[in-house]
């Protein structure tokens, strides 16, 4: 087993104002060579977007975007014509393939919007680009594995597809909960709240730890806890 632990406080951060980012690998001004990617995935930004601010339209090409809230709403318009807001329970899924474009907002006046990005490298380039959104139950995810997104050729059933052999899922523990996540290639744990042990390393909120080369890991909880596990190929 190999172990690479990713502490909060090491992360990237970008302060625009509007914008509050932490960078967990190299973008936009925060470029570090250790820090370029976990085998396919390339980005893992947390994003704090303030009242009435928003990314303008903006293009993406031969990248899988998965946008995950965790407080507030985001709203979503592309040049697919797809327009709604993304809502904390929900997942998106953009493959922007050939190319799109699209623009994120936070049309609340009072409330900041709190969510994940992440970008995966996919498997083939040049896929006509597509857009799925869901809510996920909650209950499905407390004390075991929700898979949010898997490949769109192994699809499981329930979860969002992607063009990548990856899977992302989400688990709830409660206080104490103990369990053992299956590897299927390399496993980012990244900690959304609480204080985990996994394979033996504490995790606080937002640390992050890679881990490869081994079947399965021992997930203990300290506290009442959100775990995001992103599994992907390697090379």
């Amino acid at each position: 087993m190999k172990k690479i632990l990713h502490k909060s406080t090491t992360r990237g951060f970008a302060n625009h104002g509007w914008l509050k980012s932490n960078h967990t690998f190299s973008f936009a001004n925060y470029q570090n060579l250790e820090r370029m990617n976990f085998g396919m995935l390339r980005v893992l930004n947390d994003d704090v977007v303030q009242p009435n601010m928003g990314f303008g339209t903006h293009p993406h090409r031969n990248m899988e975007i998965i946008s995950i809230p965790i407080s507030g709403a985001l709203s979503h318009k592309d040049n697919m014509n797809n327009q709604r807001a993304i809502e904390v329970g929900e997942v998106q899924v953009m493959s922007a393939g050939t190319g799109l474009t699209h623009s994120e907002f936070n049309h609340s006046k009072t409330d900041a919007v709190n969510f994940l990005q992440l970008w995966i490298i996919p498997q083939a380039e040049n896929v006509t680009p597509h857009y799925n959104q869901k809510m996920f139950d909650k209950a499905g995810r407390k004390n075991k594995f929700q898979v949010l997104v898997s490949p769109v050729d192994k699809l499981v059933e329930g979860s969002l597809p992607m063009h990548q052999q990856g899977y992302i899922s989400m688990i709830d523990l409660d206080p104490e909960f103990e369990t053992e996540y299956q590897l299927k290639n390399g496993a980012y744990f990244f900690l959304i709240d609480g204080e985990v042990s996994i394979a033996d390393q504490i995790l606080e909120k937002r640390d992050a730890i890679g881990i490869i080369e081994t079947e399965k890991v021992v997930i203990t909880a300290k506290t009442k806890s959100k775990l995001l596990i992103i599994d992907v190929p390697i090379n």
